[in-house]
């Protein structure tokens, strides 16, 4: 009996893996090369162990009305350039009579037009009068396209930050529909606008993302833009799938979804690849997907989630319904969303207009509004709402403390610094471990010196030393430790 009980107990030791076999895998694990990145706490990418501390997601403030804001509109961008913002949003011919042309249809709307505003600080409007067309809007000759359906219903456009990139083209766009495809334009000064081609360079998809009888493949905006980390352009759609399990509602038998393609060019792309990105049953109206004005390797979508036959929570016809706006992002390279949250980003909110028919919308690109605060736009209301800078989620704990440990990562520069907040009993302490989780001498916990406050982009010392130039290039991990605190960002850097 007492040789069963041996073997039985070596047996068991054998099932259990060694606290040096288990630090063998760990040094294993590749190091995430970051350089000089700035990391934001948007997802789970870098995070090997939370414990004590949670994501949290940070609703965005809606500001008081402009004196002259934005008028109401649909699939708009707002794009900074330099000391300009440039905003881009469709409006209707006023008085516009659809008896004249015949009736509105996703492939014709003549009424649609597409007009331009400027900012100087990104919240008080000017309208300019471009005398571009006779056609007027409601804001005087700001009208940059019209009597050009279908390209006056989702004209999107962006800043082309391709190096080398010829300077009559240094503003482009996508445009169209189903029955003609994507067209691309170009543009010197964001304001004139000409086709590059007259062919569409995205055809209407007929693969498997395409479920059969959808009519309004595209009838969304379809951002692109050059992408620096992947060093091409990337596009992202409106697709369509079938609902499974079918649905008896005509207007729920399909789901509208995001596929993603790619360009060395803007002329020539991949075949679209579905981002997966719905939930079941989830239908996605837009996506609004944009590379981080901060973190350029990180992007950030802001679809539109519309829930269809529910209106001020009571059902109505299929067609109709209620939205509100979700947040996404996507690391360069992938072709999937990471969701750290599937609930709501801004609500509808107390205003009853909010909750009809298709009534949020956000306008294409998160911008600076100033070194502390950055700006996302409500088209449908006008409406301008803010976060913090690098605050769309944090790693959050309150106040019992907790901890949060990266995988291994490999950094550029000799400094680091944090996006932080805390409270005034609050603190955060970064420990700096070598690749197998042991705290370099001189980085421990204890050698830090206590982080509080609440700052954009705060150093973080240790007691001899804050040059890191030491360590710099080789496998480290970070240990933070933080009580009543929110972690937003973190990035090394040349002092």
């Amino acid at each position: 009996m007492k040789r069963l009980l041996i073997m039985m107990i070596i047996a068991y030791n054998l099932m259990i893996p060694s606290p040096l076999a288990a630090q063998e895998k760990s040094t294993s694990m590749k190091p995430f090369e970051i350089g000089t990145r700035l990391e934001l706490f948007v997802d789970d990418l870098l995070v090997e162990r939370m414990t004590g501390v949670a994501f949290r997601l940070h609703a965005p403030v809606r500001q008081a009305p402009a004196r002259s804001p934005l008028p109401s509109g649909g699939y708009g961008a707002i794009i900074k350039d330099g000391d300009l913002y440039r905003a881009y949003y469709r409006s209707d011919i006023p008085g516009y009579d659809k008896g004249q042309y015949g009736e509105r249809n996703a492939d014709n709307e003549p009424n649609e037009i597409t007009c331009y505003a400027e900012s100087r600080d990104g919240i008080e409007w000017t309208f300019p009068d471009l005398g571009i067309t006779k056609i007027q809007s409601s804001k005087g000759g700001n009208v940059i396209l019209a009597r050009q359906a279908p390209f006056t219903h989702n004209f999107t456009p962006f800043l082309d930050t391709r190096p080398g990139v010829a300077p009559a083209a240094r503003y482009k766009a996508l445009a169209g529909s189903g029955g003609t495809g994507l067209i691309a334009f170009k543009s010197a000064d964001g304001i004139h606008w000409s086709k590059i081609q007259d062919a569409p360079v995205i055809k209407t998809p007929k693969t498997p993302n395409q479920a059969p009888g959808t009519p309004w493949p595209f009838d969304s905006s379809s951002p692109a833009f050059w992408s620096e980390a992947e060093n091409c352009y990337v596009c992202f759609v409106r697709t369509w799938g079938k609902i499974e399990p079918p649905q008896t509602d005509p207007y729920k038998k399909f789901q509208r979804r995001v596929s993603r393609t790619t360009s060395t060019d803007f002329i020539t792309w991949t075949p679209l690849v579905d981002t997966d990105a719905n939930l079941p049953g989830e239908q996605l109206y837009t996506n609004e997907t944009h590379p981080y004005f901060r973190a350029p390797h990180i992007y950030v979508a802001l679809p539109i989630r519309f829930t269809c036959g529910i209106e001020m929570g009571e059902p109505v016809e299929g067609k109709y319904g209620t939205t509100d706006i979700m947040l996404m992002t996507m690391r360069a390279g992938s072709a999937s969303y990471q969701r750290t949250f599937k609930e709501a980003f801004i609500r509808p909110g107390l205003d009853p207009a909010r909750w009809k028919q298709r009534a949020n919308y956000v306008a294409m690109n998160v911008v600076p509004t100033g070194p502390e605060e950055m700006s996302i736009y409500q088209e449908a209301s006008g409406y301008r709402y803010t976060l913090r800078t690098d605050g769309f989620i944090s790693v959050n704990a309150g106040a019992g403390g907790g901890e949060l440990r990266t995988k291994p990562l490999i950094f550029a520069g000799d400094a680091l610094s944090v996006n932080f907040s805390t409270g005034a009993a609050g603190s955060l302490r970064v420990e700096i471990q070598d690749a197998s989780g042991q705290a370099l001498p001189g980085f421990g916990l204890d050698d830090c010196q206590a982080v509080i406050g609440d700052a954009i982009e705060r150093r973080v010392r240790w007691k001899n030393t804050s040059d890191l130039a030491a360590i710099a290039g080789k496998p480290v991990r970070l240990r933070f430790e933080m009580r009543e605190c929110d972690l937003y960002s973190f990035r090394f850097h040349s002092k």
